[in-house]
């Protein structure tokens, strides 16, 4: 009789492996989804102090209990463009991607989901022609709607991080001086 408990036991352990926890988002009515292994926090809105001569999609950097982290609108990096007047209600998610971290700014934070990673298929070509294929890891059908799953990994490009990278020292600076 135990191996049959022991047995049950293997297959809930397998079946709770397949189970990925994402936080849902929002960017101009679409719904996004970020591995929430991932995410340290997600604060509302912080005061974005502007740095000259960054990437276009850079708001600026925010000062996050004394740590200088960039901050990313993610409407702009991933081209998906809403009025202006919605900007003032915004969340900023601070995700550690490889040991980097800096906050991207979303619309609406949903909620926590919990899916199969089964449940994960590859992006239509009609989804990925509007945005860069390569920000894509898949989409997952939720009660009828489509979630656009990110690859935060992909989101910047390498010279884009060595810009960020340079950014935070640049700040970090400004601020001792």
């Amino acid at each position: 009789m135990a191996a049959v408990g022991s047995a049950k036991s293997r297959v809930d352990q397998d079946e709770s492996d397949s189970l990925m926890q994402l936080v849902g988002f929002k960017i101009a009515d679409e719904l996004f989804g970020v591995d929430i292994l991932m995410v340290q926090e997600i604060i509302r809105s912080a005061p974005i102090t502007p740095v000259p001569n960054s990437p276009e999609f850079v708001e600026g950097v925010i000062n996050l209990r004394g740590d200088i982290l960039p901050v990313i609108d993610l409407r702009k990096r991933l081209n998906l463009f809403t009025d202006d007047s919605e900007m003032e209600k915004t969340w900023i998610l601070i995700l550690d991607i490889g040991g980097r971290v800096s906050g991207f700014i979303v619309d609406l934070v949903t909620e926590v989901l919990k899916i199969d990673e089964g449940e994960i298929e590859h992006a239509p070509e009609i989804i990925v022609a509007g945005l860069e294929n390569q920000y894509i890891r898949g989409v997952v059908d939720i009660a009828g709607e489509l979630l656009i799953l990110l690859d935060f990994n992909r989101i910047l490009l390498l010279e884009e991080i060595k810009r960020l990278k340079k950014i935070g020292d640049t700040s970090k600076i400004a601020e001792l001086s």
